[in-house]
């Protein structure tokens, strides 16, 4: 198995990556790449990566979605109460991955996470599907529960009742904005020579373009 799993290799070489074809903001070369793994129709592209740490230091990682984007950050959604909630209250810094493997590219955004207005709450939650709100509702995410049966009546009591009395927004489920200060665009090559470009964001509140070795 090990032997196995050392020589599993894949050869990058679809595209390059170059400072003359860089956007001089990161924001507009992240849309760029975006409109470019839409039409690629990369699955799952609003996927990425949520990396935290509490105060214990103890970095946490897990897949969440990208709900919106601008020159002023990355939007996420999610229970306040759960386990990157209480890290981000602790320690409101955090990572976001993009990985889009038809495109062989990645996305690394290092930030600031501040939560979003409570307007901006509403009118996503209550954009969302039914089963998705009432789902909201009915799980203490994160949180240990009795067993699976559990958490199957009260979403179907709960979905029932929604039909009678509209599912109201929990005070504990909300967006999140990472406001990036540094952004990483990579472009796999053969060799394992890959293209890295780093945005980092100087004092002044411009940007800074940097190459990184591979």
């Amino acid at each position: 198995m090990k032997s196995s799993i050392s020589h599993l290799r894949y050869e990058y070489s679809r595209q390059t990556l170059t400072e003359t074809e860089m956007a001089a903001d990161p924001v507009m070369q992240f849309e760029k790449w975006w409109k470019e793994a839409l039409s690629a129709e990369v699955y799952e592209a609003n996927a990425m990566v949520l990396a935290t740490a509490g105060t214990d230091g103890f970095p946490s990682a897990r897949i969440v979605l990208l709900k919106e984007f601008s020159m002023k950050g990355f939007v996420f959604f999610t229970n306040y109460n759960s386990f990157k909630g209480l890290q981000i209250a602790e320690n409101p810094k955090a990572c976001l991955v993009f990985f889009w493997k038809e495109l062989e590219r990645q996305i690394r955004i290092t930030g600031i996470v501040n939560k979003i207005s409570e307007e901006e709450n509403d009118a996503y939650f209550y954009s969302r599907p039914l089963q998705s709100q009432v789902g909201a509702v009915v799980s203490p995410q994160s949180h240990v529960i009795e067993n699976r049966n559990w958490l199957d009546n009260n979403y179907i009591k709960l979905l029932a009742d929604a039909e009678k009395t509209p599912v109201q927004r929990p005070i504990y489920w909300g967006g999140y904005m990472v406001k990036p200060v540094i952004i990483e665009f990579w472009q796999g090559r053969p060799g394992r020579l890959h293209d890295r470009l780093q945005y980092s964001l100087a004092n002044d509140g411009q940007w800074k373009i940097e190459r990184l070795a591979p």
